[in-house]
C-alpha cells in the first residue's frame, strides 16, 4: 500500500489514531463521577458538584518539567516524567488549600513513538489515581522537523477547587513567631537541571549511566526520582489542624504552604509573607539528601545560589503557629513524610534569607 502524503511528510495520523486508541483503557483508574463525556471529545467536560462549597474558587496552573526531560531522553526512560508533571501542579494548587479536579496534558513530539507516548501516558494515570484527579483529555502533537531526533515537550493544566472562606492566605495570617517545617523533597524534584546536568555531565564528567557509590545508584535514575505529590498530606494537616476555620485568621494552627520550585528557598517563601515578615531558614536543620551533598562540595557554585536555585531536600514548607509546631511534626511523620522544624518567621520586609 503506498504510503499516505502526510505520513511521508512525517505526520502518520493512522498511527496516532491507533495509540490514542489505548486511552480509554489508561485513564480508567483516573475516572471521577463528575467527568462526563467519553476520551477523545473536542472539549473534557466535569460537572462541578456545587452543592459541597458556599463559594467555590476554581484554582489552576500550568507547567512543564525543563531540562529533566533531557535525562529521560538519555536514560531512554519515560514512565516518571508524566508523574513528575501532575504532582509539580497538584503541589502549585495545593499551597492554596485546593483539591485537585482534573488535569490536561500537552504533549509535542517530532515522530509519534508508541512505547514512548504509552509510558508517559502512565507516569500521568499513576500521578492522577494518587491524587484523584481526573485526566479529562489532552493533546498530542507530531511536529516533524521541530524537535531533535528522539525528543519531545510535555506541559500540563491542573484545574482543582477550594472554598472561598478556606483558601489560604499567608499574606493575611502569618505573624512573627511562627515556625517553619520542611517537609522531604526526593531529590531536585522538576528544578534545577539545567545547572545539575553542567555540574554532573561538563564538570564531574559522569555519564547518565554512571554509578556513584554516594548515591547507591546511577545519577541518571537520581535525577529521574520522581517528584514528591505534597497534595494528600495538605488536605490531611487542614482537616486535623484547620477544621471548618474561616481564613484569614491569625490564630489558626497552619498559616501557609510555599513549594519549594524554581527559585529554591529565596524565592517561593516571600510569595506567602506579609510583607512586613521575614523567614529565616537554617542550614543544616534537615538532613541533606546525598545529591545536594555531591552539588555543596563538588558544584564550585556558592551557598547562597544553591539555595535559590535547588530545593537542597524540602520540597514543600509549612508556616504554622509556634505552639502547634510540634503536633504538625508528629503528624506529617505519621503519614511517612520526613520533615523537620528549619526556620522561623520573624519580623522584616517580606523577605527570606538561609543563614548557616
Amino acid at each position: 500500500m503506498k504510503q499516505k502524503a502526510y505520513a511521508a511528510a512525517g505526520v502518520d495520523i493512522d498511527l496516532g489514531n491507533r495509540v490514542k486508541g489505548t486511552l480509554p483503557q489508561l485513564l480508567a483508574s483516573t475516572h471521577r463521577r463528575e467527568v462526563l463525556g467519553k476520551v477523545g471529545g473536542f472539549g473534557g467536560l466535569f460537572a462541578l458538584d456545587t452543592k459541597k462549597y458556599q463559594q467555590p474558587v476554581l484554582v489552576s496552573s500550568v507547567d512543564g518539567v525543563g531540562t529533566k526531560l533531557k535525562i529521560a531522553f538519555a536514560m531512554d526512560r519515560h514512565d516518571t516524567i508524566g508523574e513528575d508533571l501532575v504532582n509539580h501542579c497538584v503541589n502549585d494548587i495545593a499551597v492554596l488549600g485546593a483539591e485537585p479536579l482534573f488535569f490536561l496534558d500537552y504533549l509535542g513530539t517530532g515522530k509519534l513513538e508508541p512505547h514512548v507516548f504509552t509510558e508517559i501516558i502512565n507516569g500521568f494515570v499513576r500521578g492522577c489515581a494518587a491524587n484523584r484527579c481526573a485526566l479529562i483529555g489532552g493533546e498530542t502533537a507530531q511536529m516533524p522537523g521541530f524537535y531533535q531526533k528522539g525528543e519531545y515537550d510535555l506541559s500540563g493544566t491542573i484545574v482543582g477547587v477550594v472554598e472561598k472562606s478556606r483558601m489560604l492566605n499567608g499574606q493575611k495570617t502569618v505573624k512573627p513567631g511562627d515556625v517553619v517545617i520542611g517537609i522531604a523533597s526526593s531529590g531536585l524534584h522538576t528544578n534545577g537541571y539545567s545547572l545539575a546536568r553542567k555540574i554532573f555531565f561538563d564538570q564531574l564528567k559522569l555519564k547518565p549511566r554512571s554509578r556513584v557509590a554516594e548515591l547507591g545508584n546511577t545519577i541518571g535514575d537520581e535525577l529521574l526520582k520522581v517528584h514528591v505529590s505534597y497534595g494528600p498530606l495538605v488536605q490531611a494537616l487542614l482537616a486535623r489542624f484547620n477544621p471548618k476555620s474561616q481564613i484569614p485568621n491569625p490564630e489558626l494552627p497552619v498559616k501557609a504552604f510555599a513549594h519549594i520550585t524554581g527559585g529554591g528557598f529565596i524565592d517561593n517563601l516571600p510569595r506567602v509573607l506579609p510583607k512586613n515578615c521575614d523567614v529565616v531558614i537554617r542550614q543544616g536543620s534537615w538532613e541533606m539528601l546525598p545529591i545536594f551533598q555531591i552539588i555543596a562540595a563538588k558544584s564550585g557554585v556558592p551557598d547562597a545560589e544553591l539555595y535559590q536555585v535547588f530545593n537542597m531536600g524540602i520540597g514543600m514548607t509549612v508556616i504554622v503557629a509556634a505552639e502547634h509546631a510540634d503536633a504538625v511534626l508528629r503528624f506529617i511523620k505519621s503519614h511517612n513524610h520526613s520533615a523537620w522544624q528549619i526556620g522561623e518567621v520573624l519580623r522584616g520586609r517580606g523577605e527570606a534569607r538561609v543563614v548557616a
